[in-house]
């Protein structure tokens, strides 16, 4: 399969005659639906090209992704399951689960997802609906614990725990407290053990009912994940990059994409073809099926 400079040599050669970037994305996502015998969707965001923050919006999951998935799965034959390739920054909650659902209403559990490289928070938690995710030596899942406005919610939980210890210790150190915690709105400490819960209880149960499905210690294996994917206080930092070996080491059920040399040569071949795209154009997110079927947000043209 061809490697990143010959994809973008052949991008050029195409270019003579028509929308290169496109007729190779779908050439390649087609060739690993009839290599695999698999319905194919790739989710993918140019969050690491054009990581900007007035079109975040666009980058992110939302709800808006659903029109999407609902274009690319118009006509598949739900019986052959679905290979989804997952590469995205996260996003809103809320789209995550409505979307999540909408796949397993679609395909059950008979879902595989890949992560060709990154697919962090949101896009972790997306993962987590399949049946197993397929990770290669450069691919990376991430924590999903809530952020609100940007801030992690355990911190929050973490600093008023701490302010309790240590006005019980010292009382000298209430006003001190008092002055740091007063910006916070006294229904936003309930706001975030609710988003914790939440996120633990959205991929608990897809996890139990699928990746663990028939497993007698189901609910064990998953409430150890999102014990380890949904605490600010051991993954560190939202933004942490955990790779195949250590997310094996938390329980998912890992693959190995190395394992069969042409499927990782197509997925390969298929990433590299998105991240041209999103190099060479406009494009922001694409939302696109081995048929053929493409749905393609774009940055708004600057005005001079």
């Amino acid at each position: 399969m061809p490697n990143w400079n010959e994809v973008l040599a052949e991008m050029s050669v195409l270019g003579q005659r028509t929308s290169p970037l496109d007729v190779v994305r779908k050439k390649y996502i087609t060739k690993m639906s009839k290599h695999t015998g698999r319905n194919v969707i790739a989710y993918y965001s140019g969050f690491l090209q054009k990581n900007t923050q007035s079109i975040s919006h666009l980058l992110s999951m939302t709800d808006d992704d659903k029109n999407g998935f609902m274009s690319a799965i118009n006509g598949m034959d739900p019986d052959k399951g679905l290979d989804l390739l997952i590469h995205t920054p996260g996003g809103d909650i809320a789209a995550l689960e409505s979307l999540g659902q909408y796949l397993r209403a679609k395909f059950g559990t008979n879902i595989r997802a890949f992560v060709p490289m990154i697919a962090m928070s949101a896009g972790t938690m997306l993962a987590c609906c399949a049946k197993e995710i397929v990770m290669g030596k450069q691919s990376n899942i991430g924590p999903f614990d809530p952020q609100m406005g940007g801030i992690p919610a355990h911190g929050i939980l973490e600093e008023v725990d701490k302010a309790k210890k240590d006005i019980l210790d010292d009382h000298r150190l209430l006003a001190f407290w008092q002055f740091n915690l007063q910006k916070l709105h006294p229904t936003f400490i309930g706001e975030c053990e609710k988003a914790i819960k939440w996120a633990s209880e959205i991929v608990s149960e897809w996890l139990v009912s699928g990746m663990f499905a028939g497993d007698a210690d189901a609910q064990q294996k998953a409430e150890h994940i999102c014990s380890k994917l949904n605490d600010h206080s051991t993954t560190y930092a939202h933004a942490r990059h955990i790779h195949m070996d250590k997310a094996r080491d938390i329980g998912l059920k890992i693959v190995a994409l190395e394992d069969d040399q042409k499927l990782q040569d197509l997925v390969l071949t298929i990433h590299h073809s998105y991240m041209h795209t999103f190099g060479s154009s406009s494009a922001v997110k694409i939302i696109e099926n081995h048929n053929g079927s493409t749905m393609m947000w774009h940055a708004p043209q600057v005005q001079v």
